[in-house]
């Protein structure tokens, strides 16, 4: 019987894998293991992750979209 592992959401100590950036998606290797990536490492690496049968977990939803001013706010 395979164990299964409780992953809670990415908070902002989890780091980017590849740059050290707050990390965005959490990638589920085939064997097991985890990386973390920022969202553009995630972007960059996702389609040959995908193509060797890793499940992707993308928090990115939770980036900040800066709120920009219409013309009469200004």
């Amino acid at each position: 019987m395979m164990a299964t592992i409780a992953r809670t959401a990415l908070s902002a100590t989890d780091r980017c894998d590849r740059c050290g950036a707050r990390a965005y998606l959490r990638v589920i290797l085939p064997g097991g293991g985890e990386l973390l990536f920022c969202a553009h490492h995630g972007r960059a690496h996702e389609a040959a992750l995908r193509a060797r049968g890793s499940k992707i977990l993308d928090e990115t939803h939770a980036l900040a979209v800066p709120h920009i001013a219409a013309d009469d706010e200004r």
